[in-house]
């Protein structure tokens, strides 16, 4: 038989961090708010919870990357809005920020949640930080806590 390592969300132990780009304030404020919201329901007290704001997604991967290294949290939730505009900008923006927090997730063994939208139109991005898509907010905090958990079961280096 298999062995078979899966996170459970309500083991998870350890502090995690919130990196939240303002720009587009409105759409981030309500992932944060999804984020926060499925971190209480899952008995994660604030205090395990530090938030810092960036001026926009561009600014997200140098403080995920400081935050990652200071080895105090368990995960990084990042957490931004690109909507398409009249250039092409946003796909530099995306492209950029994708793989520089990847990078730092498997460089430095820690999770680094993906939560930044990459939409079309502003209407996208009401739905999916709260609006009839769900919140994606709120999806990276169960993926956070899931990959806090499994961590914690695999066999060490």
């Amino acid at each position: 038989m298999p062995t078979v390592f899966q996170g459970n969300p309500a083991q998870a132990q350890g502090r995690l961090a919130i990196v939240v780009s303002r720009f587009n304030e409105s759409i981030t404020q309500r992932l944060l708010d999804g984020a926060m919201l499925t971190l209480a329901s899952h008995a994660v007290d604030s205090s395990r919870i530090d938030i810092a704001w960036v001026p926009g997604a561009w600014e997200i991967p140098l403080v995920a990357d400081k935050l990652a290294e200071s080895g105090e949290y368990g995960a990084i939730v990042c957490l931004g809005a690109v909507i398409r505009g009249e250039t092409t900008h946003d796909v530099y923006i995306n492209r950029a920020v994708s793989l520089a927090l990847s990078q730092t997730s498997v460089e430095l063994g820690v999770p680094v949640i993906f939560g930044l939208l990459t939409c079309q139109t502003l209407e996208q991005a009401i739905h999916r930080s709260g609006g009839n898509v769900g919140n994606k907010g709120s999806d990276c905090a169960m993926a956070a806590l899931e990959m806090m958990a499994l961590l914690d079961m695999l066999p060490p280096q």
